[in-house]
């Protein structure tokens, strides 16, 4: 009986799993992937497509989500902490910990590239929300905050009919202080 039921279910159901077989076919031109450095700090997963639909070249936008760490301000003036710390003493010396802090990359960018062809720049900009109050990629004087900035010059190599991609190149960083600050990235993932 439960042979029966689940040899009906499958034949019902083989349609349903033909259909999206047939439609991988058709390219999307959306792109998912991982990338390394970069304005998602550390390690972000992202999501890139064109505002035009089935398009590789053009206008269009990013969003990911990834993760950074950094050192917060644990204690007190009251607490005891030998290690990190400023001013006379140890009995003073605020404590800071090691903390995770998650990040939102978002932006705009324009792919530049001859139609048929898998080699493509990339120019964009945009912001990273970051869920923990930051001071990040300055120079000297350390202003904390919730956003940096983000600007992109990348390489992307997208195959003509989708697959595996990846990109590198730079990608300054607008620090929370309002340093530009020269940093590098690499990304690998699929487009389909």
């Amino acid at each position: 009986m439960k042979k029966t039921i689940f040899a009906t279910l499958l034949i019902l159901g083989l349609p349903a799993l033909i259909q999206p077989v047939q439609s991988q076919n058709e390219f999307k031109g959306k792109y998912i992937f991982s990338e390394i450095g970069g304005p998602g700090v550390i390690l972000s997963v992202n999501f890139d497509s064109r505002f035009k639909n089935g398009e590789r070249l053009g206008l269009g936008y990013r969003v990911g989500a990834g993760f950074g760490v950094g050192e917060f301000k644990a204690g007190t003036a009251d607490e005891k902490y030998y290690g990190y710390g400023y001013g006379y003493g140890y009995d003073y010396a605020y404590a800071y910990r090691t903390r995770t802090y998650y990040t939102i990359p978002v932006g705009l960018n324009y792919v530049f590239g001859k139609k048929h062809s898998p080699n493509t720049f990339e120019i964009g900009a945009g912001t990273t929300l970051l869920t923990r109050k930051v001071a990040l990629y300055h120079y000297g004087y350390a202003k904390p905050g919730y956003l940096i900035g983000h600007l992109q010059f990348m390489y992307r190599r997208v195959p003509v009919n989708g697959g595996f991609s990846f990109r590198i190149g730079l990608t300054p960083i607008i620090g929370t202080s309002g340093d530009l600050f020269p940093m590098a990235a690499v990304g690998f993932g699929y487009i389909f």
